[in-house]
């Protein structure tokens, strides 16, 4: 898909209503259930996040989306595949203002021509105690990325298209994507040889369900 197809549906995608949860449950890992359930007294005190579903021209005009390898660290999330994204801070206007303040900070793009066609449903991650502002946003300029060498091991930037191939929906061991034992299968997208799984999996098949959706 081009940027400029894209571009001609999203009011479409901003008018569009789905059941965001029935996207969810499609890409969440079987334990989820269980340990929201163990975990939904600390839901309270969560920490709030914005993350950013960039898209964007990119090989060719392609529209791509922007995805990120973490650095390890002593974390949770240590060397995962997410969105561009982090904590809200005290000088954000809001939770839109946090994604696009840590989308600059991660990736290195200029802010100012990205703009929002929506939001998408939180989603709670019991193991960090966050809970996700996800935004679909998008610019018609192509981007330069700077990535931040404390944070960032890698910027990735994903055809739009590969989110919409079945064969690229996998089943994986949770060992091998995780720094946490997880001996069980988790669903994952497989998107430019990297496996993407958790809450930034439930993001994007929202995302997903969303434009397949006003096609």
């Amino acid at each position: 898909m081009t940027i400029d197809r894209f571009i001609e549906i999203i009011p479409k995608i901003k008018e569009l209503i789905i059941d965001s949860n029935v996207s969810h449950l499609k890409m969440a890992p079987p334990f989820r259930k269980d340990l929201l359930e163990l975990t939904r007294n600390n839901y309270k005190n969560s920490k709030n996040a914005g993350v950013a579903v960039l898209f964007h021209p990119y090989n060719n005009n392609k529209v791509c989306f922007t995805l990120i390898l973490r650095n390890e660290y002593d974390g949770v999330h240590s060397n995962q595949i997410s969105l561009p994204g982090g904590s809200y801070e005290k000088n954000d206007k809001n939770i839109f203002d946090t994604a696009l303040r840590e989308t600059n900070e991660e990736i290195g793009v200029d802010i100012k021509g990205i703009q929002l066609i929506r939001r998408l449903q939180n989603v709670y991650v019991p193991p960090s105690n966050y809970d996700i502002s996800p935004f679909m946003v998008y610019t018609e300029n192509e981007l330069k990325f700077i990535k931040d060498e404390n944070e960032v091991k890698e910027i990735i930037n994903v055809d739009l298209e590969q989110l919409f191939i079945d064969s690229n929906i996998k089943k994986t061991n949770g060992s091998k994507i995780s720094n946490r034992y997880l001996n069980t299968l988790v669903p994952a997208y497989k998107l430019n040889g990297y496996f993407v799984w958790g809450a930034t999996a439930m993001i994007l098949s929202e995302v997903k369900d969303i434009i397949k959706s006003v096609l």
